[in-house]
Parts: structure tokens; C-alpha cells; sequence
């Protein structure tokens, strides 16, 4: 009935995991919001591939009736994206004083946030060359190095391209309080795509022209393992120095509220 089922390694393994950890902290009444963002973030990059290509793919004549079984794991995933999004953040307990100090400071005297702003613009700029490479691009990058590279790019060029953007200026700009949930949601998603082409790129039961070539496969691997740790590194730093991205009230003394 479902052909693409036969390979659910993600979906099998780490959403049950991930379904296993909310209920476990749901029932002892602990803060799940950020591991609830990371849930829905994988599984809707994976059902908004999963699902088009059951629909127009080789197998997409033989559908049953079961297929629409899979439309819960398409609309809740988005219903809980909304219904976190809504919810109060986990805000640490930051004074405000050392949050003042740090987003007063320039960004070149932040190494680490200078170090994220060239990560991401490398990302953006890797993002745009392979989006343009797999329109049917006569450049030969996709035969010697990813052939597999069209069926993901269409979905990150689109998709990926502006929240890169939009990270860099949160790293840029002071009281982004957004990055905070926006950056575990998109770093989900990233791992999700990244390890199912990664994954399908190295499998034996792929097509031979579909595999990465042997001459080019360390540095291809290399840069596709980079581009899926950095969001993964930029959700650690924002939850490690959330100082920079809380928003701060204006201070007005008390003489003048007064009045």
C-alpha cells in the first residue's frame, strides 16, 4: 500500500523516542516546550516530502484507503507547532543588568555570535549555489559530487534560505527573543532532511547514479554533516547565553512614572 514505509528509520526510532520523553515530562508536570518544538519541526519536514511523494511519485497510482492515515501525522504536528508557538516560553532567569551589558556590546567583540553570523551566510550561499545547481543546471556539480541533490534542494531553497537569514540578523540584532523557540524548530527540521539524504545518498539499495561518487564522497559528507550541526550548535548557544536575546523594557524612573 505504502512503498515509502518500508524505510521509516527516523520516524520509527527518534519520533518515538521523542513521544516517549513529552509524556514522561508531561505526566510529572515539567517544562516540555522546547523538546515539544524539536517534535513537530522533524516531523513536518518529513511529512510535507513523505506525503507529495506517495501522491506524485512511481507508486503514486497504487494508493488505498490507508493512505490517508498518514494525515493525522501531517495536521497534528502542525497543530501542535501552533499551540507551542502560543504557549509561554521557558524564559531563564537572567538580570536584567547582565543582559543590558550584553546587548550593548557590538558584535565583533562576541566571537561566538560573529563565528554563527559567517556560518550562516556561508549556509545561505551553499543553499543558493545547490538550489541553482539542481534547476537543471548544465554545471557538472551534480553528477560528480551529489546526485541526489535535486530531490532536497527544492524543499531547503525555499524553506531553509529565510530562517538563515533571518538568524543571522537575530545574532545581529539584541532582543530577538524569537531565536530562542525559532532556532529548535528549524534545527529539527534540518536533521530530519539531512539525515534522510545523507542517508538515502550512502544506502546500497540506491540507484548507482544516485550515490555520491567514492572520489568526492569525505568532503561531500563533510559539509552536509556541517550544515546539519550548526543549527544544532545555535540552539546550544542561544539556550547557554540567552542574555542577548531576551527583550528588555525601558527603564523609566520611578519620579517620572509617577508624574
Amino acid at each position: 500500500m505504502e512503498f515509502y514505509q518500508k524505510t521509516p528509520y527516523l520516524d520509527g526510532i527518534t519520533h518515538l523516542i521523542l513521544y516517549l520523553m513529552l509524556i514522561h515530562r508531561m505526566s510529572n508536570k515539567q517544562q516540555y516546550c522546547t523538546l515539544g518544538l524539536f517534535w513537530p519541526g522533524s516531523l513536518c519536514a518529513n511529512m510535507i516530502v513523505f506525503v507529495p511523494r506517495i501522491v506524485v511519485g512511481k507508486y503514486g497510482s497504487e494508493i488505498c484507503p490507508a493512505f490517508w492515515l498518514n494525515m493525522p501525522f501531517l495536521l497534528v504536528p502542525i497543530w501542535g507547532t501552533v499551540f507551542l508557538f502560543s504557549r509561554p516560553r521557558d524564559m531563564p532567569l537572567v538580570g536584567a543588568s547582565k543582559a543590558v551589558c550584553e546587548q550593548k556590546k557590538a558584535l565583533i567583540w562576541s566571537p561566538l555570535d560573529l563565528l554563527f553570523v559567517v556560518y550562516l551566510v556561508a549556509a545561505m550561499r551553499s543553499t543558493i549555489f545547490k538550489g541553482l545547481v539542481s534547476w537543471c543546471s548544465p554545471y557538472a556539480y551534480m553528477t560528480e559530487y551529489e546526485p541526489y541533490l535535486k530531490n532536497l534542494m527544492l524543499l531547503l531553497l525555499f524553506h531553509t534560505l529565510p530562517m538563515l537569514g533571518s538568524f543571522a540578523y537575530g545574532l545581529y540584532t539584541p532582543g530577538c527573543t524569537w531565536m530562542l523557540d525559532w532556532t529548535v524548530y528549524f534545527a529539527s527540521a534540518i536533521l530530519q532532511c539531512q539525515w534522510s539524504y545523507i542517508g538515502v545518498s550512502l544506502h546500497p539499495h540506491t540507484a548507482e547514479m544516485y550515490r555520491i561518487p567514492v572520489t568526492t564522497l569525505l568532503p561531500v559528507l563533510l559539509l552536509n554533516l556541517l550544515y546539519a550541526a550548526g543549527p544544532v550548535l545555535l540552539i546550544l548557544h542561544c539556550k547557554r547565553e540567552p542574555d542577548y536575546f531576551l527583550s528588555i523594557s525601558p527603564w523609566v524612573p520611578v519620579n517620572l512614572a509617577i508624574k
